[in-house]
């Protein structure tokens, strides 16, 4: 059907879910191509759900989230009003871009990274800069600061970055800062902190004590494991935050969620656990490889790079046929996300062979 429409919808990707676990014969299959949380939630926080949210579905939920805000502003020691919650981070991400940028105006951010910032920007009608990666899969600080102009609305850093899971040093971060102009939002997306073990890491709530332009996005996606339900937060400037509140999807975060997200609050230490057997199979996993023979970036967040380059596809056939659904970026690699210990132990398995029979 022809109708009319802005033209540069034509021109935005389409975002690209993971795939499911593929159904291979005779053996048990595993998807671990959307950095998801292999754990299900709590029992704790299935009961709050259950307790406080399931009669509750045909009311609104609170617009402002207050329970939830109230205890990100007590736990990280803000004010209220510096919190803004959001459908998944990415809604967070979004209303920011959409309160600063628009025809006309740039913004900047490393490539490959996340796949949805392209989508955003351009459907604010402004101009994605994409900086390419290190060979390492870090950002160019460099080439980021080189890039600033007149037209520059925002800078994003994504840290651990998404799909290198690469590390951003506190040096790297301040060295940004100083070259930012003070009115220039530097957006911190910090999806997998708590998979972070980089000793020299940034901690962008410690930048953000300094600089007042930066806005800091977490998600309880990852490590709390609540991707389906859908939410997640920013901490900025309280007028900074009150314009993104203007640009947010009304009731967007409904009441489940925000209960969840409570309740999961609450269960830090106990989720915090299953964090710490998450990072220690990651290790398992890179010793493994490393001891294969495998180059690839260190990792530091829930997942791994394999940049594999013009074997991406073979590859890829290798895991499907293993029964493992991974995330594929073609001609460039894969990515892998840290799961359950069987699926685990078939990476290990197909990597070897992808080694032995010269794919690598």
């Amino acid at each position: 059907m022809t109708f009319k429409h802005r033209a540069i919808v034509d021109t935005i990707p389409a975002y690209k879910q993971g795939k499911p676990a593929p159904a291979v014969s005779g053996q048990r299959s595993f998807k671990i191509s959307s950095n998801e949380n292999p754990y299900p939630p709590l029992p704790s926080v299935q009961k709050a759900i259950e307790d406080q949210a399931l009669d509750r579905i045909n009311r609104y939920p609170d617009m402002s989230g207050w329970q939830v805000v109230s205890r990100l502003a007590k736990d990280y020691e803000v004010d209220p009003a510096e919190i803004v919650l959001g459908c998944g981070s990415t809604e967070v991400i979004t209303q920011l871009v959409d309160l600063l940028a628009g025809p006309g105006d740039e913004v900047i951010y490393p490539w490959r990274s996340f796949e949805a910032y392209p989508i955003i920007v351009s459907g604010a009608g402004a101009t994605s800069v994409q900086i390419a990666n290190r060979p390492d899969g870090g950002h160019d600080i460099d080439a980021m600061i080189a890039a600033i102009n007149s037209k520059t609305r925002m800078i994003i850093v994504n840290n651990p970055n998404n799909p290198t899971s690469s590390s951003v040093s506190d040096a790297d971060a301040r060295r940004l800062m100083k070259a930012v102009p003070s009115d220039v939002i530097v957006l911190f997306d910090e999806a997998y902190i708590h998979f972070n073990t980089d000793p020299d890491t940034s901690v962008a709530m410690k930048l953000y004590r300094e600089y007042p332009n930066i806005v800091v996005a977490h998600t309880f996606s990852k490590a709390y494991g609540l991707a389906g339900l859908r939410i997640g937060y920013g901490i900025a400037a309280p007028d900074v935050a009150a314009g993104m509140r203007k640009m947010s999807i009304p009731f967007g975060v409904t009441q489940t969620a925000q209960v969840a997200a409570v309740a999961s609050l609450e269960a830090k230490d106990e989720l915090m656990e299953r964090v710490q057997a998450l990072i220690g199979e990651r290790g398992r996993i890179v010793r493994a490889l490393r001891g294969q023979g495998w180059d690839f970036p260190e990792p530091y967040a829930n997942f791994f790079w394999l940049p594999l380059g013009s074997k991406t596809a073979e590859a890829e056939a290798r895991f499907k046929a293993a029964g493992l659904s991974t995330r594929v970026f073609d001609g460039e690699g894969i990515r892998i996300s840290i799961g359950e210990k069987e699926a685990n132990d078939k990476v290990i398995e197909v990597c070897q062979t992808l080694k032995d029979d010269g794919i690598a």
